[in-house]
């Protein structure tokens, strides 16, 4: 297991690592960024960089864990990246299946590989599927996630770089919102993210709201840990139902 600093998480697995930009929440990828340094620093796995590449050594790493974990799969990379072959890809959703006592949260910039892949497909029951909706422009994902047949449907709002306007949240079980991030991290502001706490709170949907990111709420440009992650005073954590029927994972 490898515990990461993902609030809204325990762990990170990652099947694969490496990927390509597809839409303007990628321009600052802290996972590229990372990935950078991992091959200064003359680390194997990514002698190429942030190609994209399928890791079959790191398959039984869940299965080693024996503490039921929240995990979130593929930090590093995006399950449904174009060159993942799903030969591995069903080997990916295997191990998932072998290890019922943890959750995987699978967040994709890709879902109509998503649907597409799950069209013909069991959804293993502990499996979280969310898309990642960093501006209005990208709303259009929601519709591809909404319908499948997963025990969590989620949308990560991160880095919120728009607003969002009005939200059509039916079938979504959970909203993770929050800034960026990072020394060129562009700002959000609270209104955008107020917009979606009502929508929420409206929708009957978990509203998760991670961090201010490297801009505060004041627009003072500041440390993440400076900046927090309170809104309007307080904190807003939510998880999904499902969570109160796993009190082991907390």
């Amino acid at each position: 297991m490898k515990p990461t600093k993902i609030e809204w998480t325990q762990a990170s697995w990652n099947p694969t690592i490496g990927c390509d930009k597809v839409s303007s929440g990628c321009k600052n990828c802290y996972a590229q960024a990372m990935a950078n340094r991992l091959q200064a620093i003359g680390n194997p796995d990514y002698k190429d960089g942030f190609a994209f590449k399928m890791l079959p050594q790191r398959l039984d790493e869940p299965k080693r864990n024996k503490k039921p974990t929240l995990y979130f799969v593929n930090s590093m990379s995006d399950l449904f990246h174009q060159k993942m072959d799903f030969g591995f890809l069903e080997r990916v959703m295997q191990v998932i299946a072998d290890t019922p006592h943890h959750q995987y949260q699978i967040l994709t910039k890709r879902p109509h590989t998503m649907k597409e892949y799950f069209s013909k497909r069991d959804i293993p029951p502990n499996v979280w599927l969310g898309t990642t909706v960093e501006s209005s422009k990208v709303k259009s994902r929601i519709d591809l996630i909404r319908d499948l047949n997963a025990s969590v449907k989620w949308l990560s709002c991160e880095p919120l770089i728009s607003d969002l306007g009005e939200l059509d949240l039916r079938g979504i079980d959970w909203v993770v919102a929050g800034g960026e991030s990072g020394a060129n991290a562009r700002a959000m502001k609270e209104e955008w993210v107020l917009n979606i706490k009502r929508q929420c709170e409206a929708q009957n949907v978990a509203f998760f709201f991670k961090q201010w990111g490297a801009w505060g709420s004041d627009g003072v440009k500041r440390s993440k840990k400076e900046n927090g992650a309170l809104l309007g005073g307080k904190i807003y954590q939510a998880y999904p139902k499902i969570v109160q029927k796993i009190p082991s994972l907390f």
